[in-house]
């Protein structure tokens, strides 16, 4: 008989924002006259810069006409798209990454997920906590965890983001072998310094172990001092793998692209302990699984990197980072304390009470949706993350709103 794959029964019930839905959409029904304000999942609001929509019409018209149609393209990108990625996010901040050992994908949370099926499955993992849910749900669905218990899952090296550490977690006792990071980090919008960053670069040196690095908003860093890539850090190509996404830098979260890097020096070992190369695996993957991004898509993620892209892509993020100010002078004055908001698009708040309690108090006396802290983890209790993706209106109204329940 067809069997399931039972790690699957491992899982939570449901996936947090599917949760989150659920109990909007039952307030929503129940006072149609309340409008909602949604500052919960990262989703932007704002239309993609008039650059990218330029290119998307004209590659859209090149699919018109018989001479500049585009059928498959390759599988790990047009080379006009990986060149720019290659010149202006790695060379220009003096990273040694190839054009050849970028992969163009249809988002970041794909390949974060998609990545961990080019390792074994009894290694050793560790995973922050709070954490975005992908990291940790994956790996429960491949089978390298055991059941759940207490909010955990047995074999998982939990890094623990608490007040205590500046929500920047330490580097463990134990030896991992698999190491997922995440800066500017969702959902708490800590960020790590180069010194930081270079522990674990060490650390992974030490135990032969892969970090798999998430930088999927690193183009809301303004302090110049904090690293926008992994690969600023000497050592870093022959341990880490990074993850970038146009949504949050563009907004192509309805328009579907990112990238991975996975330079040719990065290895991992077989049972008899030879080394072999990640790229040649991760390549392998991609090429037998993904068909690419369309082609428009492309040309619409290489127009960032125009002059006029790079300008209006600032200006775009600018005003999410504008949001996030007001967000952060507003909770301050109602008294808690918080993260984020200064190099990340989140502001992750220490209510101090039962996270999912203080959800539904937001929603039912402000109509606010926050996203509740217990649902990246553990230590996400007690805390609420604030999305700064919305228009200056409904952030202002949401504020205001906010501050009128908490009196």
């Amino acid at each position: 008989m067809i069997r399931i794959n039972e790690h699957y029964t491992k899982l939570k019930a449901s996936y947090l924002f599917s949760d989150i839905a659920k109990r909007v959409n039952a307030y929503v029904s129940a006072h149609p006259a309340k409008p909602v304000i949604r500052l919960g999942i990262g989703d932007v609001t704002e239309p993609l810069p008039p650059a990218c929509v330029e290119a998307l019409h004209a590659a859209t018209d090149e699919m018109a006409r018989r001479a500049t149609f585009k059928g498959y393209g390759p599988e790990q990108g047009y080379a006009f798209l990986r060149e720019a990625i290659a010149q202006h996010d790695y060379a220009a901040r003096g990273c040694k990454i190839e054009a050849d050992e970028i992969f163009v994908s249809d988002g970041a949370k794909c390949d974060c997920g998609n990545i961990q099926e080019i390792f074994a499955t009894d290694i050793r993992l560790a995973i922050p906590d709070p954490v975005y849910p992908v990291y940790i749900d994956t790996n429960v669905m491949a089978g390298r965890t055991g059941p759940n218990a207490d909010g955990r899952y047995a074999g998982v090296t939990y890094l623990d983001s608490t007040p205590a550490n500046g929500y920047v977690p330490a580097i463990p006792t134990v030896a991992t072998d698999l190491i997922y990071l995440c800066f500017p980090n969702n959902p708490t919008g800590a960020v790590a310094t180069k010194a930081q960053l270079a522990a674990w670069v060490a650390y992974a040196k030490q135990n032969q172990a892969v970090i798999l690095f998430d930088s999927a908003y690193e183009a809301y860093i303004r302090d110049p001092q904090i690293p926008h890539s992994i690969y600023e850090i000497e050592g870093a190509r022959d341990v880490a793998i990074e993850f970038r996404s146009f949504s949050k830098t563009a907004g192509f979260t309805g328009t579907r692209c990112a990238y991975t890097v996975v330079p040719k020096t990065v290895v991992a070992y077989d049972a008899a302990g030879q080394a072999h190369p990640l790229h040649a695996l991760w390549n392998r993957r991609h090429t037998t699984k993904f068909n690419g991004v369309a082609y428009p898509i492309q040309k619409a993620a290489a127009a960032i990197y125009t002059d006029a892209g790079r300008q209006q892509t600032k200006a775009l993020i600018d005003f999410y980072l504008g949001n996030a100010k007001l967000i952060r002078e507003a909770v301050q004055s109602w008294g808690f304390s918080c993260i984020g908001g200064d190099n990340a698009p989140y502001l992750w708040i220490n209510t101090g009470r039962d996270s999912w309690e203080f959800f539904d108090l937001l929603l039912s006396q402000a109509q606010v949706v926050c996203t509740p802290g217990a649902g990246f983890g553990k230590c996400g209790e007690g805390h609420v993350r604030i999305s700064a993706f919305n228009s200056r209106e409904n952030v202002e109204a949401a504020l205001a709103r906010i501050g009128a329940a908490l009196r």
